[in-house]
């Protein structure tokens, strides 16, 4: 049972940990035969706080690090647009031609059909995986910016050794305040092809997970909506309760890749020691999908916010997820309405 903190007296709902890239989005073309560009902000961890800022309407903010140049100004108008609040971005001095340091760029075909997604990055030497352990007092950060939810995950904490050892000192310095702590098992290869692959990153993510009250993903898990068992989720989330004492929730969403433009989505958590699935939506109709799991994540979060039912709260995630990916960028644009009108009929029938 998650012992969530009353909204009176905390300056947020949820304070996310991450990096934030400027997405290149060559819509229907393909990287390297695009010839523009339109542009988005993204990043694992943000985007759970974006979405809940936006269609859910809490006070979230990120803490990030930000190269000063135009690059990372026009980030954080990116951000500060999506209604997540600026103020702890830390900026770093760049020189003419950030060779120091950098912004992280991320450069994402959607894919169409046959077509799969394809994805470049472009993130050595960025700001954020340059902080050091002693960037931030967490001690201090918290107490001027009480908050009743933290959350990261496995791309922030892979970024480089010492992000790894702040999203450490966060998570247990947020633990200390009271607050809930998430932990997203996101898994980038890119990141660790170099350092040591799956096995290294499943190394992190159980010493990270040693301080979480909820995790998205479950480790050993085959998340796919069609061969999904109940009895065999339970397991699962069961098992990874009892490796880690403070985990109390584990929830993943639910997928089945017909092709790049249609999916089968749904979702499950664990809580209280109960199994509460949504078998969600068929034939899902994909504009992009980059940021549907962390819709997902926020939907959950929401729900746990709002006081809502587990299986109601699953319900809302994968109706976010759904509508995440009818819109292109990483986070999701919908709405309270829109997420109710959809569970509630399950179609996308004119509003008039």
């Amino acid at each position: 049972m998650l012992n969530l903190k009353k909204m009176e007296g905390h300056r947020w709902d949820l304070t996310a940990l991450g990096e934030v890239m400027l997405r290149f989005d060559p819509g229907e073309d393909r990287i390297q035969t695009a010839r523009s560009f339109r542009v988005f902000e993204g990043g694992g961890e943000y985007n759970v706080a974006r979405t809940l800022a936006h269609c859910f309407r809490k006070r979230t903010t990120v803490v990030t690090a930000l190269a000063d140049n135009p690059v990372g100004r026009l980030v954080e108008a990116l951000i500060s647009e999506g209604g997540v609040d600026t103020s702890n971005i830390l900026w770093r001095d760049a020189d003419g031609i950030s060779g120091n340091v950098r912004n992280g760029l991320n450069f994402v075909e959607r894919g169409f059909g046959s077509r799969s997604p394809v994805g470049c990055s472009d993130r050595a030497n960025t700001a954020i995986s340059r902080l050091g352990p002693h960037d931030i007092d967490w001690a201090a950060f918290f107490e001027s910016n009480s908050t009743r939810w933290f959350h990261t995950g496995g791309i922030f904490a892979a970024l480089s050794d010492s992000t790894a050892r702040i999203a450490a000192d966060a998570m247990r310095a947020a633990r200390k305040i009271g607050a809930i702590v998430s932990y997203d098992l996101n898994y980038r290869e890119s990141l660790w092809q170099e350092r040591g692959g799956r096995e290294a990153a499943n190394t992190l993510n159980s010493a990270l997970l040693d301080e979480a009250d909820v995790v998205f993903g479950i480790e050993g898990f085959d998340a796919r909506l069609d061969s999904f068992s109940a009895l065999e989720f339970e397991a699962a989330a069961k098992a990874m309760l009892d490796r880690h004492s403070t985990l109390k929730v584990a929830a993943t969403s639910l997928r089945d890749v017909i092709d790049a433009s249609e999916h089968n989505v749904g979702g499950a958590i664990f809580a209280n020691g109960v199994v509460s699935i949504a078998r969600g939506f068929r034939g899902v109709k994909v504009l992009d999908r980059v940021g549907s799991g962390d819709a997902f994540a926020s939907g959950i979060i929401y729900g746990a916010l709002e006081g809502l039912a587990p299986e109601r709260s699953v319900e809302v995630a994968v109706a976010n997820s759904v509508l995440a990916m009818a819109s292109p960028g990483d986070a999701s644009t919908a709405t309270v309405a829109d997420i109710d009108r959809l569970i509630g009929i399950g179609s996308a029938e004119i509003k008039r």
